[in-house]
C-alpha cells in the first residue's frame, strides 16, 4: 500500500494505498491533486470530489442529489478486505455478503432485499461499463469476473437514485472499479506472503507519458496459495493482466484498453449445522469459519457436458474464470457546448463453478447432527459461454439562459449478453470432519463414487444446459439545470430486451438430453424508468437534497424451466420504486453524509438449493449515514445503515408481515487508525445486528462484530511493510441459512498477510 511521505509541494501527492500491501490484493489508488480548500479543512468525505458514476453531468458531490461514495486509498488500506466483494462491506449502504470466497457474493443496497444470489440490483462497473449485463445469473454472478488490484484507481458506489436511468438493471445502485490511466509517471511491485495460510503473490504496475500526448498504464497479479482456509491444497492459481493506452487530443481523448483474467480460487459453501429453539448451533469437527469439504478424497468428478458426453473436472478448481475483453473509449469537445462519449467493450468469458453443497446436516436415523456423514450436492456447473458486448454512446449540450446552465444529454446504451450453462450435480457422501472429510458409501465405508448421479439428484429435476442471448436496446435522455445554490435534474430511460435461445432437460432414464423437453426462449419485454432530483447549497458547507426515482431490473436465467419465455404469458420484472432525502455537511474536521430512504420491492425469484419460485412485494425504510474525521494524526471514518423492512405482499400468505430474511435492523462500518512519524496502525470494524434466516422468521442470525486490523512502517521513501489480520478475533459470523436450518454459511476466520511494496 502506499504511505503518505514527504513530497516536493509542486509534485501530485500519492494517496495511501495500503491495501495492496496489506493483502497483496491492492487496489491502486489515484495520484491526488494539491489538497483543495475542503481537503485543508479536515473534508474526510471529499463532497468537492467530481464523481462520473450515475451522473449526468460531472459535478461535485457537494452539488450532486445522489447517495454516493468514493474509496480512495486511505479508507481501502483499512477496510482489511481480501476482494472486490469485502471492499463493498467498507461502503455505507451497501450489503456486501462476502462469505463466499473471490466470487459469487450477494449484494445490495439499503432497504433493497438480498432475495437471490449475487447483486440483482446493483450493477458491478470497469470504467462504466457493466462487468455482465445481469448480477444474479446463477453460479455465474458478475463479482467472479472482476479482480481489483494495482490497476484500480478508485471505486465509486451510488446507492438508489440516477443508478435507474443512466445503466441497466441497476435500481439500487452502480459499483463503479476506475483503472489507473498512466496520467502520473510510475508504479509499484508488492511481494505478499501469508502468515498463517500458504500464500504468495506478486503485484506490479508501471504506467507514464511516451510523448505526443501519448501516455500508457500496464499492471496486474499472480498468485498461488490455498484459498484462505486450512485446506492443505493448492485453490487458488492465476491472476490477470490489465494495459491500456490513452492518445490525448486537442479536444478530448481516445483510449484503448485490454484485460486478461485467467484465475482459479475455491468456492465456499454452507457447511452443515443444526438449529434448536430459532438458535443456530454447530456441530462437532465442523467450524464454519474454516470448514471446507473438497477435499483430496474428492478429488475429480465426472459431469455430462452440453454435447451429451462426460466432462471429467479437477474439483479444487473450485470457481475457474477465463475473462478476456478489449475496449476502446473516446471523450471529445465538439464545440459549442457539444461533447461526445463513447465507451465499448467486447469480452470473452468463461469458467466452472465447483463447490460442496450440504443437502443435509448428517440426519440418518433421526440423529440430527450426529450422523457419521451427511450428504452433499456437488454443483458442477459449466460456464459455457458468458461473452457479452457493451457500447454506450452519449451526445451532451450545455447553454446558458433560463436564469442558469442547462445541460441536455441523449444516450443509447447497448448491450448483448450471452448466458449460456450445462447443471450437473452428483451427490457425494463425506464424514462430518471440517477439513479432512472422506468419500463414504451409503453404508459408510470409504469409497470415491457418487452416491446419487445428477440423473437423480434431488428427483432428476436439475440436469439441464441453456444458451440464451439477451440483447438489450437502452435509449435515455436527461436534462440538468443549475442556478446559484440550486441544482435540478431529471433523467427518462426506456429498457427494452430481447431474449433469444433454447434450454434442455435431461432425460432422466435414458441418461442422455431429451430432445422433446427442448423448449424456445423468444420474447420482449420493456419498461420505462424515470428518476427526479434536486439539491440546494444552504452554504459552501451544507446541502440538502431529494430525489424520487423507478427502476427495473430484469431477470435471465432465473426465469428458465418455469413458466413458457416463447412470449405466450407476461414475462415477470423486478421493479424499484424509492424516494430519498439527505444532508451533507462539513466543518473543522468533520463531514457527514445523511440520507433517509424508502424503498419498495416487487419482485420474482427461484432459489436453486430449495428449488422453489417466489413473488414478493418489500417495503423498507430507513437512515443511512456516513461520516468522516480527521485531527492531527488520529482519523476516523465509518457508517451505519438503520433499515426497518417487512414482506408486504407474497405467493405464500404465511410470510406476509414478516422481515426480509438476512435483513438486520443496523449494519455499520467504523475505521480509526493513528500515525506516529513512520508507523501507522488501525482496524475496520464491520458489524451488523441480529437477523432472521428466514422469511418465516424462525430462525435468528446472531449479530457480529468482524475486526480488521493492519501495521504499516514506511522503511524509507519507496518500501513499505505492512502486516494485516482479517477477521482479528476470528468472529464467527453468519451471513445466510438455509430456510430449514440444516446449513448456514459464515465469514472466513482470522487470517494474517505481510506485504513489502516497493515504489519507483
Amino acid at each position: 500500500m502506499y504511505a503518505t511521505r514527504p513530497t516536493p509541494i509542486a509534485r501530485p501527492v500519492l494517496a495511501p494505498l495500503a491495501l495492496s500491501i496489506l493483502l497483496g490484493f491492492a487496489p491502486a489508488l489515484h495520484a491526488q491533486e494539491a489538497a483543495r480548500p475542503d481537503e485543508a479543512a479536515g473534508d474526510g468525505l471529499k463532497l468537492n470530489a467530481v464523481m462520473v458514476t450515475g451522473a449526468s453531468v460531472k459535478t461535485t458531490k457537494m452539488k450532486q442529489s445522489l447517495s454516493v461514495s468514493a474509496m480512495d486509498g486511505e479508507q481501502l488500506s483499512k477496510s482489511g478486505a481480501t476482494n472486490a466483494a469485502e471492499l463493498l462491506r467498507s461502503v455505507p449502504g451497501v450489503r456486501s455478503e462476502s462469505s463466499g470466497g473471490e466470487g459469487n457474493a450477494n449484494i445490495t443496497v439499503r432497504g433493497v432485499p438480498l432475495s437471490a444470489g449475487g447483486s440483482r440490483y446493483v450493477q458491478m462497473q470497469e470504467d462504466g461499463l457493466p462487468v455482465l449485463l445481469f448480477g444474479d445469473i446463477a453460479f455465474g454472478t458478475a463479482d467472479q469476473f472482476l479482480r481489483a488490484d494495482y490497476n484500480t484507481e478508485r471505486l465509486e458506489v451510488v446507492r438508489g437514485g440516477s443508478a435507474s436511468t443512466l445503466a441497466s438493471n441497476s435500481p439500487g445502485g452502480i459499483v463503479n472499479f476506475i483503472s489507473k490511466t498512466g496520467s502520473e509517471t510510475g508504479g509499484a511491485l508488492g511481494l505478499t506472503a501469508g502468515l498463517d495460510r500458504r500464500l504468495w503473490r506478486v503485484d506490479a504496475d508501471y504506467g507514464g507519458k511516451l510523448g505526443n500526448g501519448l501516455s500508457f498504464h500496464v499492471g496486474g497479479f499472480q498468485r498461488i496459495g490455498e484459498g484462505g482456509r486450512p485446506t492443505g491444497q493448492t485453490l487458488e492459481n492465476g491472476g490477470q493482466l490489465k494495459a491500456n493506452l490513452t492518445q490525448k487530443l486537442s479536444n478530448g481523448f481516445v483510449r484503448l484498453s485490454f484485460k486478461s483474467l485467467d484465475d482459479r480460487t475455491p468456492s465456499l459453501m454452507p457447511v452443515p449445522v443444526t438449529v434448536s429453539n430459532g438458535r443456530i448451533n454447530t456441530i462437532a469437527g465442523i467450524d464454519p469459519r474454516e470448514a471446507f469439504f473438497i477435499t483430496p478424497s474428492l478429488a475429480r468428478d465426472s459431469s455430462f457436458n452440453k454435447d451429451g458426453g462426460y466432462s471429467n473436472t479437477a474439483t479444487r478448481d473450485g470457481l475457474r474464470v477465463k475473462s478476456t475483453a478489449v475496449g476502446l473509449e473516446s471523450s471529445l469537445d465538439l464545440g459549442d457546448g457539444l461533447s461526445l462519449d463513447e465507451k465499448f467493450r467486447k469480452s470473452s468469458n468463461s469458467g466452472r463453478f465447483i463447490a460442496l453443497f450440504p443437502a443435509d446436516n448428517g440426519n440418518g436415523s433421526g440423529n440430527n447432527g450426529k450422523a457419521s456423514f451427511f450428504t452433499g450436492t456437488l454443483f458442477n456447473t459449466a460456464l459455457d459461454n458468458f461473452d457479452n458486448v457493451f457500447n454506450d454512446l452519449k451526445l451532451s449540450k450545455s447553454f446558458a439562459g433560463a436564469g442558469g446552465k442547462t445541460t441536455l444529454v441523449a444516450g443509447l446504451f447497448y448491450g448483448s449478453q450471452n448466458v449460456a450453462a450445462t447443471w450437473f450435480w452428483n451427490q457425494y457422501n463425506l464424514t462430518m470432519s471440517g477439513n479432512s472429510a472422506q468419500v463414504v458409501d451409503a453404508a459408510g465405508k470409504p469409497s470415491s463414487n457418487p452416491v446419487s448421479s445428477g440423473w437423480t439428484t434431488w428427483g432428476g429435476c436439475c440436469t439441464r444446459t441453456f444458451d440464451v442471448q439477451y440483447t438489450e436496446t437502452s435509449p435515455y435522455l436527461a436534462l440538468a439545470w443549475e442556478s446559484g445554490p440550486l441544482n435540478l435534474d431529471v433523467s427518462l430511460r426506456r429498457d427494452e430486451q430481447k431474449a433469444q435461445g433454447f434450454t434442455l432437460a435431461g432425460d432422466n432414464t435414458a441418461q442422455k438430453w431429451d430432445a422433446a423437453s427442448q423448449k424456445q426462449v423468444s420474447y420482449k419485454v420493456n419498461h420505462n424508468s424515470y428518476s427526479l432530483g434536486a439539491n440546494y447549497a444552504l452554504s459552501a458547507d451544507m446541502a440538502v437534497f431529494a430525489r424520487a426515482s423507478n427502476g427495473v431490473a430484469f431477470s435471465a436465467d432465473r426465469l428458465l424451466y418455469g413458466n413458457p419465455l416463447d412470449g405466450s404469458v407476461p414475462i415477470a420484472v423486478n421493479e424499484i420504486d424509492q424516494q430519498e432525502a439527505g444532508l451533507k455537511w462539513r466543518s473543522q474536521g468533520l463531514s457527514l453524509f445523511a440520507t433517509l430512504f424508502n424503498a419498495r420491492t416487487k419482485e420474482s425469484n427461484y432459489e436453486v438449493t430449495t428449488r422453489t419460485f417466489t413473488a414478493n412485494k418489500y417495503e423498507s425504510r430507513g437512515l443511512e449515514l456516513e461520516a468522516a474525521y480527521a485531527q492531527g494524526p488520529f482519523k476516523l471514518s465509518g457508517g451505519a445503515t438503520f433499515t426497518h423492512a417487512k414482506i408486504a405482499g407474497s405467493n405464500d400468505a404465511t410470510v406476509v408481515g414478516n422481515k426480509p430474511r438476512r435483513q438486520a435492523d443496523v449494519v455499520y462500518q467504523i475505521t480509526p487508525s493513528y500515525s506516529i512519524g513512520e508507523l501507522e496502525f488501525g482496524a475496520s470494524l464491520i458489524g451488523s445486528g441480529k437477523s432472521f434466516g428466514d422469511d418465516q422468521n424462525t430462525i435468528t442470525m446472531p449479530g457480529y462484530t468482524v475486526v480488521n486490523a493492519f501495521v504499516n512502517y514506511q522503511l524509507n521513501a519507496k518500501t513499505q511493510l505492512s502486516v494485516s489480520a482479517n477477521n482479528l478475533f476470528n468472529a464467527l459470523a453468519y451471513t445466510e441459512i438455509e430456510g430449514d436450518g440444516h446449513a448456514a454459511r459464515a465469514l472466513t476466520g482470522r487470517t494474517v498477510r505481510a506485504t513489502l511494496k516497493y515504489e519507483f
